[in-house]
């Protein structure tokens, strides 16, 4: 059994201000493996002074500094990188090829991508070649409480605690109790790198604790937040009462629309898409929208595709999909499962129950729905599980109102041979990202949506300029600064 109690303050492991013990679960056997506590008021404050107190000289850091440090953090992981996989293939259930290939990756290439960015900001520049005495300032924005889901956990922690470091900003985190173990060992790397005291802090607890007193407390000045959109627009409201930034990376409901002209293996490579991670990613495609000259093909594709895909435990290799993270999810899943059948949606693979063999754990049959018709349930919520909604369109014009009726606006995909046709809908499609011919967004790309999916944008320059305050200074002596 993992113990895992104690909190990172101000430099150092310490007990929690009282004993609130928290049962993390292995979603692939249903039973405990390890024990965390919640924190409270008491641990919440502690930390956001210590980040407070630092932040006056972590701020005045000369920026190459803050780099170095922060390469810490990676030669640290490349020490301990299969620590990092088992720890996310045990707390949430990725499967641990998984884990090692997808997810625990996400550190070194979000780390690596925003030390390239970080050399193009100009902390000091002048505002036009005709205003010689203006200068436009970027500063750290100050204390900054990040709050990150458990369905890709480094990947958050990654995009959130790297560049508000690299920006100046002291920070607290609040991973999420369902999966906290990779945080805790994030935490071991930020404190082997030699970070001041302070710098960083980690306190573990729930959304209506310490999530809450992180949003509304006084010192802390933004919230970064990913996670479901009811409880964005919560943090949000609780935030307004300080006036602080808020930015959220929410959920999304991204349509893949495929064109008659796609490629052959469009369909299959959509199906594997929504399925990775056995469905629990925003930005998955689990809208497929298909045009009605190809539509009986597709369906039979996606059948086979999901009769294909095995599931299996997180512990074992190859490249099945692994149990869900919870009972509750599990329990949600199999609810919109139900409700599509009940609206009339063609149920076409997977359904209802454990798959064939599993009589443990919170495994999901991977589901293809096919005939679902806009405005069903199982088509306008976000269900974070194998479930594929499959919707035939007419024409450009009826994949786009299709497409943009949803009140998530993440990603959307687009598969055509015809360039004109993808750019054409990569522009009318509302969203924060498309991505086209399963074609992968390129390192420094910002991540982040439009809508209910939140206006985040995190990741390169984007990602590290969100962290800044902008301050707007004249009469700038320009012989003093030469």
């Amino acid at each position: 059994m993992i113990e895992k109690r104690n909190f990172y303050i101000n430099g150092a492991w310490v007990a929690p201000a009282k004993a609130r013990d928290h049962n993390v679960i292995d979603p692939s056997t249903e039973e405990v493996c390890a024990i965390i506590s919640l924190g409270d008021a008491a641990d919440t404050n502690a930390a956001v002074a210590a980040a407070k107190a630092a932040f006056p000289a972590w701020a005045a850091t000369n920026p190459a500094h803050r780099a170095d440090l922060v390469r810490g953090i990676l030669a640290q992981y490349e020490k301990r990188s299969e620590e990092m996989a088992q720890a996310i293939s045990l707390e949430m259930g990725s499967p641990i090829d998984h884990a090692r290939e997808q997810q625990a990756p996400c550190l070194p290439w979000h780390l690596e991508n925003f030390l390239t960015a970080f050399d193009q900001i100009e902390w000091v520049r002048p505002l036009r070649a005709d205003t010689p005495h203006d200068r436009i300032v970027s500063e750290a924005i100050g204390v900054v409480g990040l709050i990150t889901p458990w369905n890709w956990p480094m990947n958050q922690v990654t995009l959130k605690v790297i560049p508000a470091l690299l920006a100046g900003c002291t920070v607290v985190l609040k991973p999420s109790e369902e999966a906290p173990l990779s945080s805790l060992l994030f935490a071991e790397f930020v404190h082997d790198a030699g970070f001041p005291a302070g710098v960083f802090n980690l306190v573990n607890g729930d959304g209506m604790g310490v999530g809450t007193q992180l949003s509304a407390h006084p010192d802390v000045e933004m919230i970064s937040f990913t996670g479901s959109t009811r409880a964005g627009r919560a943090i949000s409201k609780t935030a307004a009462e300080t006036l602080k930034r808020v930015t959220l990376e929410l959920g999304g409901k991204g349509a893949n629309v495929i064109f008659a002209d796609a490629d052959a293996k469009a369909v299959r490579r959509g199906v594997l898409h929504c399925f990775d991670n056995t469905g629990q990613s925003c930005n998955a495609p689990t809208r497929m929208l298909v045009e009605r000259s190809y539509y009986d093909e597709a369906v039979e594709i996606a059948r086979k595709t999901a009769e294909e895909t095995k599931v299996g435990p997180a512990s074992q290799p190859g490249g099945h999909i692994g149990p869900v993270v919870n009972k509750a999810q599990w329990e949600k899943i199999q609810g919109m499962i139900e409700t599509g059948i009940k609206e009339g949606a063609r149920l076409v693979a997977g359904g209802l129950g454990l798959p064939e063999g599993i009589n443990k754990g919170y495994f999901v049959r991977p589901t293809v729905f096919a005939d679902v018709k806009p405005g069903m349930t199982i088509e306008r919520e976000e269900i974070f599980g194998p479930v594929l909604s499959i919707i035939p369109f007419d024409d450009e014009e009826d994949a786009v109102r299709i497409a943009n009726d949803t009140p998530y606006g993440l990603t959307n995909y687009v598969q055509s041979q015809d360039g004109a046709k993808r750019n054409r809908m990569a522009l009318r499609l509302k969203s924060g990202m498309v991505q086209m011919n399963g074609k992968s967004r390129s390192a420094g790309s910002p991540f982040g949506g439009v809508k209910a999916s939140g206006r985040a944008r995190e990741g390169g320059v984007w990602g590290i300029e969100e962290f800044l305050e902008v301050k707007a200074v004249s009469g700038w002596a320009q012989e003093a600064a030469e």
